[in-house]
């Protein structure tokens, strides 16, 4: 049995030599063919990724990024009723253009209260005015009459005192007289007992003692009267300056309260007048006018709706001031300034554009977030933070009108 297989496979095995020696002959050439083909891909793979790896170095790029813009809200300055809207929703519109109407009649009445209040004010202070050189005028004119009535006062007391020391020295000599009289009727009373002089002499002597008498009381009055009269001047005299110096002290303090008044007529009057202002600018605020130009967006205003003031009513982007907001990887930024070019590619149009980086970051998203991260609490995980880089778009490019705030691009920086 052994034999019979044996002797079956041995045609076999003769014609599988015969076949395959002749191919035997070319596998060495074969085999080098095959190893020059692995090498040369071997070499184009290992250019290609030399070539990857010094283009990458060239450049950084992100899918986190998205076009910015300027988002303008406009809002009610003061309270009121709509009247009318005359935008809508993704209608563009140009800086001026009439975007709300308010019902201006409150606002009218108001005005013209404010107008009132002003006008009684600015009368007020006009009718002020005058008060103050009025009692500046009176001031003089009280210090003027008491200093002459001070003048007077001191003349009269001179006066009294003069008749004072005449009283005195009428007084003195009627003493005198008075002695001498007394004297002389003493004598001839002697006289008159021992029969020398005549009863008419002695009663004439006796007389004229008596008349020099009363003439000393009356003298005696007349000065007392006189020193009465000099203490009353005396206090004439220091009622009148005492006058004089209150109304010295008196006339600045009047004047300063005249101007005190002005001041505050002068301040009620800007009061009113800043009110005035205030309620004119009120209804310049019924007309909600465009600040910028641009496209509008989230419009809430609807005709006969009552609204607060602050209350947002739509939105204007400015399309026309777009950028780039790229968050880059913090590894990223080492090579990346201000001014170098940016190639970009923006999903929605397809289409790809030029800019230049703008500006690098201040700080990172994550510390800008609502809850920044904590890595003091213990629990700390180290991740890789990225920031925000501004790139601006070259100008007069193909479709830049098209780009919207919110659209996702890719940008890739040329590093230097």
């Amino acid at each position: 049995m052994i034999a019979e297989a044996e002797i079956e496979t041995l045609p076999q095995m003769a014609e599988e030599d015969q076949f395959e020696s002749p191919l035997s002959e070319k596998t060495p050439g074969r085999r080098r063919l095959n190893v020059f083909l692995i090498g040369l891909v071997a070499l184009v793979l290992v250019a290609i990724s030399t070539g990857w790896y010094l283009y990458s170095r060239g450049y950084e790029s992100t899918d986190d990024a998205q076009v910015d813009g300027h988002l303008n809200p406009i809002a009610a300055r003061i309270d009121g009723t709509i009247k009318a809207v005359h935008v809508d929703d993704n209608q563009a519109i140009q800086a001026g253009t009439l975007l709300i109407e308010l019902d201006p009649n409150d606002d009218k009445v108001a005005l013209q209260q404010a107008q009132a209040q002003y006008d009684e004010a600015l009368a007020q202070l006009g009718a002020s005015h005058p008060s103050l050189p009025i009692t500046q005028i009176g001031n003089l004119n009280d210090l003027t009459s008491q200093r002459a009535e001070v003048v007077a006062s001191e003349a009269s007391l001179a006066a009294a005192q003069h008749d004072l020391e005449s009283s005195l020295a009428k007084l003195k000599e009627s003493q005198a007289v008075d002695e001498r009289n007394q004297a002389d009727f003493s004598r001839h009373k002697v006289l008159y007992e021992d029969q020398i002089i005549s009863r008419a002499d002695f009663d004439q002597y006796k007389a004229t003692a008596a008349a020099q008498t009363q003439t000393v009381a009356a003298n005696q009055a007349a000065l007392a009267s006189a020193q009465k009269t000099v203490e009353q001047r005396m206090a004439q005299l220091v009622e009148q300056r005492s006058k004089l110096q209150q109304t010295q002290s008196t006339a600045p303090l009047q004047v300063a309260i005249r101007e005190a008044d002005i001041k505050t007529q002068q301040a009620n009057t800007e009061a009113a007048q800043a009110a005035l202002e205030q309620s004119r600018l009120n209804l310049d605020y019924t007309r909600l006018i465009a600040p910028v130009s641009g496209v509008i967006a989230e419009r809430s205003a609807e005709v006969g709706a009552r609204i607060s003031k602050g209350q947002q009513l739509l939105m204007i982007v400015q399309t026309g001031d777009l950028w780039v907001t790229a968050n880059f990887k913090e590894t990223q930024l080492a090579r990346m300034r201000p001014g170098q070019d940016v190639r970009m590619y923006v999903d929605a149009l397809h289409d790809d554009f030029d800019g230049t980086v703008e500006s690098m970051p201040a700080v990172t998203g994550s510390r800008t977030s609502v809850l920044p991260p904590e890595n003091a609490t213990g629990n700390y995980v180290k991740v890789i933070q990225r920031l925000p880089v501004r790139i601006r778009f070259s100008a007069g490019q193909k479709d830049l009108d098209k780009l919207r705030p919110g659209m996702s691009v890719e940008p890739r920086v040329r590093l230097d």
